[in-house]
């Protein structure tokens, strides 16, 4: 298994992200969710592009986030295994959400979807 953040682990991410489709399930606009993790030596960020194309990961900082999620790397790590649900992590304050929320729940139905261990997850 990749190392969680790694360069291994993204193109991992990116190569499960391409072959996801969303098609007509989603809102017509798309969602950019950026995740910022702090770990020991700073920050690591990188972003989820959903729209009805599909989805896309990408390394770095969004020219435009719709949301982001601020978290420590063991949250983020949790998350992304599955071992903790994001709403648990933001319930417990370990996990922090910006941007406009309301995009975010008009994608949830269709995010719920999304097949476990994808980026947003």
């Amino acid at each position: 298994m990749d190392r969680f953040l790694s360069p291994e682990w993204l193109a991992a991410q990116q190569a499960r992200a391409a072959t996801i489709e969303i098609g007509d399930a989603g809102p017509s606009e798309a969602i950019v969710v950026q995740h910022e993790v702090t770990v020991a030596d700073g920050e690591v960020t990188y972003h989820v592009v959903v729209d009805r194309a599909g989805v896309s990961v990408h390394d770095g900082r969004a020219v435009a986030a719709t949301v982001t999620f601020s978290a420590d790397e063991p949250t983020a790590q949790a998350i992304s295994e599955g071992r903790l649900s994001a709403q648990a992590a933001y319930m417990a304050g370990r996990l922090r959400l910006r941007g406009d929320v309301r995009a975010l729940l008009r994608w949830g139905p269709t995010l719920a979807q999304l097949p476990d261990r994808t980026p947003l997850r």
